[in-house]
């Protein structure tokens, strides 16, 4: 495995998410640019509308942010020579997993063993 190539892209995965973050947070703080100065002459479909695309930033704000901190993991792990591998079973994960997702943390088996016990509750 390529390292090099590897840490550039998680670096670049990095910035493209944080320049993304970074233009949602702006958009939340300022009420004028994400909606209506009044809200009192809308319509509930457009009022509906506007809470459905705030909600939906929001839910993509904490995505992005999770990723944040995975993609400053594995740079970490590059780093001290644990990157590749499963943090529960502690076999490598396989090359093709991480050239789709080079910030994962678990390998596939793991990764959907997760997924089926969030789906469980």
């Amino acid at each position: 495995m390529d390292f090099e190539a590897v840490r550039r892209r998680l670096l670049d995965e990095r910035a493209q998410r944080q320049a993304l973050a970074e233009r949602l947070r702006r958009e939340e703080a300022d009420p004028v640019e994400a909606s209506e100065l009044s809200k009192v002459d809308q319509h509930q479909a457009e009022l509906g509308t506007e809470t459905f695309e705030r909600e939906r930033d929001l839910t993509a704000l904490a995505i992005i942010t999770d990723e944040l901190a995975d993609i400053e993991l594995a740079l970490r792990k590059l780093d001290d020579g644990s990157y590749g591998i499963c943090e529960e079973c502690g076999k490598p994960i396989g090359e093709e997993r991480l050239a789709a997702k080079p910030w994962a943390r678990l390998c596939i088996v793991d990764q959907a063993r997760a997924e089926q016990a969030v789906r469980r509750r």
